[in-house]
């Protein structure tokens, strides 16, 4: 949860570090279903007398944060080099994948299938956590169904010798370091033992994938048995976990993440802006309607969402977008929960239609796409190959300085224009 450090931001076109075909994260996620995994060879070798040294160092920072001796002495006794973690943070090919594509896995037919029956088969504990912190069960049940495949993959990397591999000699040291700290305190608290705290090789851990400060920050013993036990067969606490985070990032029960709404003739595609928010009849007044044509209740401010540009399909979206995005920060993630809630709960699919004819642009068209706009005056205040609310604002830009229709969609089409 909340890898908001390993996510890249997912708009016109999804752009994100190599996934598993099983992950529906559109970010950098790790492979919860790999079997045969090659684990750390516990055999002396400059790493693992590298990581030696490195726990020495680490262990008076650990004390400071709080880890008492016998917590930090019994949890990283057994550490090895886990060379396979190394190897997975370093060599993450990039890739890129359309929203719908995404979507397509996301919320198909037998997801949806799977997750109606996760409801029902825990209805009673989900009504009771529903009612316990204000948030929707049907998108508790979405995240646990994108996040784990309703429990099926949870993850069975051993979290401390990952985090600690990753602290001594990944590319986000401190990042790792702190999660190392976080996941020894879960231990000293009681909440699980340490054979027993087993995750993906990035951190995320349990039926909703919990880091280990988020897990810190937000985990809760429902079942009320003195652990917070994200990791048990029983999903109760890992669920409760996953609504109390919502409930702590804003969540309104009851108010839709977002609406599938119709875009009239004549619409000024500069209004679709995250930072516009109307109320739902100011945008009635304007035309905005939803798929059957009628008004949308106000739930409250709302902006408008063209994730695939004017020839995809539109959202009016309201807070509880905001909230989901505290988990991810993609896009395509927040539609996939928040379209995948909506279907268990009976709803329709979407029904407009994505521009299917494009692809995505690769890692290298979107450095060139932000170099080209950039030269062009359309400043993108950075190159990074992420196609973030900067990248867009510079597209609109240079969509209304050559009268196409400002709606910010970075597609090959706008690239060829510009070359």
């Amino acid at each position: 949860m909340r890898a908001g450090i390993l996510a890249l931001i997912f708009c016109a076109t999804a752009s994100y570090a190599e996934a598993p075909a099983t992950s529906l994260r559109p970010v950098l996620r790790p492979d919860l279903v790999m079997t045969n995994v090659t684990q750390a060879v516990a055999v002396v070798s400059p790493t693992n007398a590298g990581l030696r040294d490195w726990t020495a160092a680490y262990r008076p920072r650990a004390l400071a944060a709080g880890v008492t001796p016998a917590t930090f002495d019994a949890a990283m006794s057994g550490v090895t080099y886990d060379a396979d973690v190394i190897k997975r943070d370093r060599n993450q090919s990039e890739f890129t994948k359309t929203i719908w594509d995404y979507l397509d896995s996301a919320t198909s037919d037998l997801r949806v299938k799977n997750g109606k029956a996760a409801l029902a088969r825990h209805n009673t504990t989900l009504t009771k956590i529903e009612r316990a912190y204000g948030v929707d069960k049907e998108v508790v049940v979405a995240i646990w169904g994108l996040e784990s495949a309703y429990g099926t993959f949870r993850g069975s990397t051993p979290i401390i010798s990952a985090m600690a591999s990753l602290a001594y000699d990944g590319r986000r040291a401190a990042f790792f370091e702190e999660q190392l700290t976080a996941a020894l305190t879960i231990l000293q608290n009681g909440d699980t033992q340490a054979a027993n705290m087993t995750g993906s090789w990035a951190g995320a851990m349990g039926h909703t994938q919990f880091m280990p400060t988020s897990f810190m920050a937000h985990a809760v013993d429902f079942t009320g048995d003195g652990r917070r036990d994200i990791w048990s067969d029983d999903p109760a606490d890992a669920l409760a976990s996953t609504a109390a985070y919502l409930k702590n990032s804003g969540w309104i029960l009851g108010q839709p993440w977002g609406v599938e709404v119709r875009i009239p003739d004549g619409f000024d595609y500069t209004l679709a802006n995250r930072e516009i928010l109307k109320m739902p009849t100011e945008w009635a007044r304007i035309g905005i309607r939803d798929m059957t044509g009628r008004k949308v209740p106000n739930h409250g401010k709302a902006s408008i969402l063209l994730p695939a540009g004017a020839e995809g399909a539109a959202f009016m979206i309201f807070k509880n977008f905001d909230a989901i995005e505290t988990y991810n920060t993609a896009d395509a993630y927040v539609i996939g929960v928040g379209h995948l809630s909506d279907r268990i709960a009976g709803a329709p699919k979407i029904q407009g239609s994505w521009p299917r004819g494009d692809r995505a642009l690769t890692f290298d068209e979107r450095i060139e796409l932000q170099e080209r706009l950039t030269q062009a005056g359309f400043d993108t205040q950075k190159i990074d190959a992420k196609i973030g609310p900067l990248t867009i604002n510079a597209v609109r830009d240079y969509q209304l300085s050559r009268g196409m229709t400002p709606d910010g969609y970075a597609s090959l089409r706008l690239l060829n224009s510009l070359r």
